[in-house]
């Protein structure tokens, strides 16, 4: 029943959740809101895994939200994210995976894919809130994510439901549960010692 659900692309053009995955593995990374400063710092990171390295693995990248679908593009030129991304505006997929809602308080530990705190990254969150073009929070604040590797077919290999806004998945153990070489996700560039 979950693959028949419909999310909706950048246009608002439905596809089936199960069309997703139904031909290669599909790493999947819901996320709490487009205006989340977490989520958007997590998809700035995944936005610099090479399109040929998941290629090479048979792999996609997909990202879904829980916003109107006329997000996804403001979205994507934000965090330079070009891989597939859709939403569920409903939430319905992330009732039926056991997403939580609210945050259970935790000592997660540090992402490295976080680098705002949380005054700055809020205040950045509110401001673009305001800024832009449709004032809403772009989704339910209170909803959480997660990350799955499902496919090819109704195959599921990993579900990991976000408790926190915090505890995303490190993207890195996740591309090695699918094959995928690390990737560098430093800024700066690294130092080598002669």
């Amino acid at each position: 029943a979950l693959a028949e659900l419909p999310v909706l692309d950048a246009s608002g053009r439905r596809v089936t959740f199960g069309a997703l995955c139904r031909e290669r593995r599909a790493v999947v990374v819901f996320v709490r809101h487009f205006l989340c400063y977490v989520c958007k710092e997590y998809v700035e990171d995944l936005a610099k895994i090479p399109k040929s390295v998941l290629r090479e693995a048979d792999v996609t990248l997909i990202v879904i939200g829980q916003s109107s679908y006329h997000h996804i593009e403001p979205f994507c030129k934000l965090t330079g994210y070009s891989h597939e991304i859709y939403v569920d505006p409903e939430r319905e997929i992330y009732k039926r995976l056991g997403m939580k809602r609210g945050e259970e308080i935790s000592s997660s530990g540090q992402s490295p894919h976080i680098k705002s705190n949380l005054l700055s990254g809020s205040l950045q969150s509110l401001w673009r809130a305001v800024t832009g073009p449709l004032f809403d929070f772009q989704g339910d604040p209170a909803q959480q994510g997660g990350t799955l590797i499902l496919g090819p077919g109704n195959n599921i290999h990993f579900v990991h439901r976000d408790r926190n806004r915090l505890d995303h998945k490190p993207i890195n153990s996740v591309l090695q549960l699918v094959g995928v070489q690390p990737v560098n996700f430093m800024s700066r560039p690294t130092v080598i010692h002669v």
